[in-house]
């Protein structure tokens, strides 16, 4: 990414996205009379930030030990195989005060005095995405939208060591009885990820939601620029047919002119 176009990006998806379609014809403008097209189009070519992205994006920027933080504990996560149970849930432990706190930090802003539920959910969506997944990792401060992480860790078949397979039973023609711990566990197992499933749908709906009144935005943006565009142009022309018809005017006056100059 050349300087150019890297100080815009940071310009643009760090500011408020209110202002990112102007100000980013503006810089594309700017690089256009640097002597830079190639650097204009891609400018011009950024997309529009969501709510929620935009504060993920403010956060790494404004605090660069953020996207540290997350690497360093998604390298000890990358080990969970190799971990015992307890250092496991001491790291989920970890995940989860890391993502709880940055999200805080993040929406405490002088501006988002209350932001919505919706909004939080993402943030801590987002950030929790960052740990599992590098993609993510490797975009943020550049985020577009949301991001959401299906798993619940790294790898879902690998985050946790598996079970240890159950001794057989001592009488093979009768099936083991139930353990209850085990069908607690499964219950809760159940609940938590109906929980995940239903709190990604209202994610996802607010996403598809916000993306569309951005969507509206940049339409209504474009229809305004145009219609100034147009109200130049027409003015542009009414003056071309003002200085048209005196022009005709001096030549009929310089014909009559000529015309008694020669009687």
């Amino acid at each position: 990414m050349t300087d150019l176009l890297a100080a815009a990006a940071a310009e643009l998806y760090e500011a408020d996205p209110d202002e990112f379609t102007q100000r980013r014809q503006d810089l594309a403008a700017q690089a256009r009379e640097a002597g830079e097209p190639a650097v204009a189009k891609q400018i011009a070519g950024l997309r529009k930030p969501t709510r929620s992205a935009w504060v993920v994006n403010r956060l790494v920027r404004a605090d660069p030990q953020v996207t540290a933080r997350l690497a360093a504990l998604a390298a000890e996560l990358r080990d969970g195989p190799s971990l015992d149970g307890t250092r496991i849930r001491e790291l989920t432990t970890a995940r989860s005060r890391l993502v709880d706190e940055l999200t805080r930090q993040a929406l405490q802003m002088p501006d988002l005095p209350a932001p919505p539920a919706a909004l939080r959910e993402e943030v801590t969506a987002t950030l929790d995405a960052a740990i599992a997944d590098p993609d993510v990792a490797a975009r943020l401060g550049t985020l577009v939208r949301a991001a959401h992480w299906a798993g619940f860790g790294l790898d879902p078949m690998t985050s946790f060591p598996a079970a240890a397979p159950s001794p057989p039973p001592s009488n093979p023609s009768q099936p083991p009885p139930p353990d209850p711990a085990e069908a607690v566990a499964e219950r809760d197992r159940r609940r938590q990820e109906k929980i995940h499933e239903a709190e990604r749908a209202v994610a996802e709906a607010h996403e598809t939601a916000e993306s569309a009144n951005l969507a509206e935005q940049d339409l209504e943006d474009t229809v305004r620029r145009l219609e100034a565009e147009l109200a130049d142009a027409r003015q542009r022309l009414a003056d071309a047919r003002r200085q048209s018809y005196r022009a005709e005017s001096r030549q009929r006056r310089a014909n009559a002119e000529l015309g008694r100059l020669r009687e």
